[in-house]
C-alpha cells in the first residue's frame, strides 16, 4: 500500500475527500487481515501487528509513542469500518481500551516511549489488577502493599478475577502505599512485569470450561522505582479514570455506529427454527432490537464526548449496565427459541453448544468491570444526582478500619 499523507492530530475536521480516502484505506487493510479467529491471542497479535505496519495502530496516540498521530475523526472512521468485519482483537480490550489510555494520560514521557509502542502493536499484552478477595466492589479497601526500598518497590499481596493475567506480559496494579490516611488517599498505581520472580498466577476454572480469569499472588516482588504510574498516593484518581475507560470500552465494543449483533444472531436462529412468525418471539426480538439500538446510541455519545476532549465520565456505566441487561435477555430469548437444543446437542459445534457457551459466558457481564449494583450506584449518584449512601469509613485512616 502506498504512502498516504493525512493531517496530524491538531487538525479538528476532515474534508469529504479525506474521509473517503481514509475509509478506503481502512477497508483495504481490514479486507486483507480481518479474516476471523480473533479470540485466539496469536491471531489477534498478528492482526494488530499488520494494522500497525499499515500505519493504523494507535490512531490517536503520538508518533513518538508508537501511534499513528492522527485525529479522533480518523479513529471514528476506523472504528466504523472495523465494526463491519469479524472481531479480531477483542482479547485486547483491556490492554488497548484501559491500560493504553491510562498510560497515555498518566505515564511519563520515558514510560510512554518505553512501553506504548509494544502495547499498540500487540507485541505485549497488558492486564489490569484491581480486585482482591476482600476488595471487589469496594476496591479502595485493597490490602496489597508496596514499600519503597532504595531504588525498588517491594510488592506483597493478592489480586483476583484478573482477566488474561496468564497471557499478559505486563499489568497495571494498584497497591497501598500509605496506610495512615483514609483508604482512598493512600493508593498508588504501578507497572508490573507478569513474568517476574515473585509473581504467581493461578487460573480460575469457569463454568463454561474456560480459564479467562486468574488469581495473582505477589511475594516480595521487586519493580523499579520509576515504574510508579502518576503521582504517589494519588492512585485512586488514576484508578477511577481507568475504570471509566473500562466501562466505555466494554459498553461500546463494536465502535461508532448503530448495531444490533445479538438481535441479528437470534433473528437468524428464529428463521432457521421456523419461529420467526411466532408473535411472542417477534415481540421479544423487537424489544432486544430497541435495547441494542439505545445502547449503540449511548456508546456513540460516550465516544463523541471523548472525541471532544473530555475524559470518560459516568455515562460509561450506562453502556456497561445496559450490556449486562441485554445479555440477560439474550439468554432468555435464545433458550426460548432453541428449547431443549440449548442444553443438549448431538455433535460438537452444533448451534446448541454454541448457544450454551454464549449463555454460560454471559454471566460475567454483570460482574466484570464493576457489578450491575455498582453501575446503578454510579448512575444514581453522578448522572441522576441522587443522594449517596452513608459512608461510615469516610475520613478514617485505613489502618484503623476493620477489614475481613
Amino acid at each position: 500500500m502506498g504512502a498516504y499523507n493525512l493531517p496530524m492530530a491538531d487538525i479538528a475536521e476532515l474534508t469529504a475527500d479525506e474521509v473517503e480516502a481514509f475509509r478506503l484505506r481502512c477497508q483495504a487493510v481490514l479486507e486483507e487481515h480481518a479474516t476471523g479467529g480473533g479470540r485466539d491471542i496469536a491471531v489477534a497479535k498478528a492482526f494488530l501487528a499488520a494494522v500497525n505496519e499499515a500505519g493504523l495502530g494507535g490512531i490517536v496516540y503520538g508518533t513518538e509513542f508508537g501511534g499513528a498521530g492522527l485525529t479522533k475523526a480518523h479513529d471514528k472512521i476506523w472504528r466504523a469500518e472495523k465494526s463491519k468485519f469479524p472481531s479480531m482483537d477483542s482479547e485486547f480490550v483491556i490492554s488497548h481500551g484501559m491500560c493504553l489510555p491510562v498510560m497515555n494520560d498518566f505515564g511519563t514521557d520515558e514510560q510512554k516511549k518505553q512501553f506504548m509502542p509494544a502495547m499498540i502493536s500487540g507485541e505485549h499484552m497488558w492486564c489490569q489488577m484491581f480486585s482482591e478477595p476482600g476488595a471487589g466492589s469496594d476496591v479502595a479497601s485493597l490490602q496489597t502493599k508496596a514499600l519503597l526500598d532504595g531504588d525498588e518497590w517491594i510488592i506483597n499481596g493478592q489480586k483476583v478475577w484478573t482477566t488474561l493475567a496468564h497471557k499478559s506480559d505486563y499489568g497495571i496494579l494498584v497497591a497501598r502505599t500509605n496506610p495512615d490516611v483514609a483508604k482512598h488517599a493512600g493508593i498508588s498505581m504501578f507497572m508490573v512485569d507478569m513474568k517476574a520472580p515473585g509473581v504467581e498466577i493461578r487460573p480460575i476454572h469457569q463454568i463454561d470450561g474456560g480459564k479467562h480469569f486468574n488469581e495473582v499472588f505477589f511475594t516480595d516482588l521487586r519493580i523499579p522505582k520509576d515504574w510508579l504510574v502518576g503521582e504517589l498516593n494519588n492512585g485512586w484518581n488514576q484508578a477511577t479514570a481507568m475504570l471509566m475507560y473500562e466501562r466505555v470500552a466494554i459498553g461500546s465494543m463494536g465502535g461508532g455506529d448503530i448495531r444490533q449483533p445479538n438481535f441479528d444472531m437470534l433473528a437468524e436462529s428464529a428463521r432457521k427454527n421456523g419461529k420467526i412468525g411466532d408473535p411472542v418471539v417477534r415481540d421479544e426480538l423487537m424489544q432486544l432490537y430497541a435495547m441494542e439500538t439505545c445502547k449503540s446510541m449511548v456508546a456513540m455519545r460516550s465516544r463523541a464526548e471523548m472525541k471532544a476532549g473530555k475524559a470518560p465520565g459516568p455515562g460509561g456505566s450506562l453502556g456497561k449496565l445496559s450490556g449486562s441487561i441485554i445479555l440477560r435477555r439474550v439468554r432468555e430469548i435464545g433458550q426460548n427459541i432453541h428449547g431443549v437444543d440449548s442444553i443438549a446437542w448431538e455433535q460438537p459445534g452444533d448451534v446448541g453448544e454454541r448457544l450454551n457457551q454464549h449463555v454460560l459466558s454471559s454471566f460475567q457481564a454483570g460482574i466484570a468491570g464493576g457489578t450491575d449494583e455498582i453501575q446503578r450506584n454510579i448512575i444514581g449518584d453522578r448522572v441522576l444526582g441522587l443522594p449517596r449512601d452513608i459512608s461510615v469509613d469516610k475520613g478514617v485512616p485505613f489502618n484503623e478500619l476493620k477489614l475481613s
